[in-house]
């Protein structure tokens, strides 16, 4: 998990933490007859349980590699470099230490790193004004900037010398480490390498006994973080028969101010989360939930309203049949350098995605599920029966 979530893979530049860490893992867990996939216009990767055969149901369980990022938007006279906040709180990073990624001026392609530089927006105290001292004016996306400590003379041309240029990514600086309560821990990025870790961990478990009649796709996606373009192209590509997107959720229990939106309990250390609603399929919450009842593997529920917001989506994009759900990991402080998550959590979403599948691996008399349940198992409500 901290190789993962320590890979420098900001949105677009992935390969770090697919091509470096988990594809190395893959071949180095997997059996012969599995393969791994890789693509042309993003570097996602597959691995592929039962390469070719098609007749198989398959599973495509997915988790996204990109991390948010700040990109530099411009360079001042002064040195300063005006920063684009992208999906993060404009507050929430004044002060951090960013690490900052650019090419060779030289040698295009070859990538080197900047670090000593912190977000700023107001500098000291004594020069915010009187508002922004109370908290009644907030600070604004415009006002970032990567402090680098430039000073003297051509400040400006001395950053443009290193090859910083706009677009550059910068992501925050923070390895994960133990919380203080036991079996929590936080730090950067759990968004999403924590679902990246249960995608390469199933497809351990699954190695040492590999199912028969499900074929599964282990999916590292790309671009999610910006519209879940990473996971609709995969899905477009390889029509999975069933597509579980894995990614953080939110703990609303510890949420402050939102009291008044009425969400339902939900909270770190009880479980993995299963979504319902959205394009969600009910037939397979009810197979997921059955499993994980059967091996009394906490979960929670919950729901979604025209969007999961994750990878869940990505059949539906590509237009592609699918029945489809999202499970998620409570975190709090999401977005933030420094998500803090569960272990409970991470361990029952693995177990609970690998007894779900080795229950429909041994449905119709151990002959699996099969398509044609996919599309006759649709709950029709004019059946229900009258609650007493």
């Amino acid at each position: 998990m901290r190789e993962i979530l320590a890979a420098p893979s900001p949105i677009g530049l992935e390969g770090a933490m697919s091509y470096g860490v988990l594809k190395p893992f893959f071949e180095e867990i997997k059996p012969k007859s599995w393969a791994v996939q890789q693509f042309k216009g993003n570097a996602g990767i597959v691995l592929d349980t039962h390469p070719g055969q098609d007749d198989l149901t398959s599973v495509m369980i997915v988790g996204h590699a990109d991390k948010i990022r700040l990109q530099v938007r411009s360079i001042g006279a002064d040195g300063k470099i005006w920063v684009n906040s992208d999906s993060f709180l404009p507050c929430t990073l004044i002060g951090h230490e960013v690490k900052l990624f650019s090419q060779h001026p030289d040698k295009p392609g070859q990538y080197r790193i900047i670090e000593g530089g912190t977000i700023e927006a107001l500098g000291a105290i004594h020069f915010s004004e009187p508002a922004q001292r109370t908290g009644d004016k907030g600070i604004k996306p415009e006002m970032l900037f990567l402090e680098l400590q430039m000073n003297g003379e051509d400040c400006k041309k001395r950053v443009e010398e290193l090859g910083i240029r706009a677009g550059d990514p910068i992501i925050l600086n923070r390895p994960i480490r133990p919380g203080f309560t036991k079996d929590t821990f936080y730090g950067a990025y759990l968004d999403n390498g924590l679902g990246c870790f249960l995608v390469a961990e199933l497809a351990r478990l699954l190695a040492k006994k590999p199912l028969k009649n499900i074929r599964v796709l282990h999916t590292i996606a790309t671009h999610e973080e910006i519209g879940r373009f990473g996971a609709s192209a995969l899905a477009g590509e390889l029509k999975p028969d069933i597509l579980i997107g894995a990614d953080v959720n939110h703990d609303y229990d510890a949420a402050p101010g939102l009291a008044a939106k009425r969400m339902n309990s939900q909270s770190m250390g009880k479980g993995f989360t299963l979504t319902n609603g959205s394009i969600t399929s009910a037939y397979l919450n009810t197979l997921i939930e059955t499993a994980c009842r059967k091996e009394d593997i906490p979960y929670q529920v919950d729901f979604a309203g025209r969007d999961t917001g994750t990878d869940a989506m990505g059949s539906a994009l590509a237009g592609v049949d699918s029945a489809a759900t999202s499970i998620g990991f409570p975190i709090r402080n999401m977005h933030t350098i420094s998500e803090t998550g569960h272990t409970t959590d991470i361990l029952a979403a693995i177990h609970g995605m690998e007894a779900t599948l080795r229950h429909i691996d041994s449905l119709n008399r151990g002959k699996g599920l099969s398509r044609e349940d996919l599309q006759n198992q649709h709950p029709d409500l004019s059946t229900a029966k009258v609650a007493k």
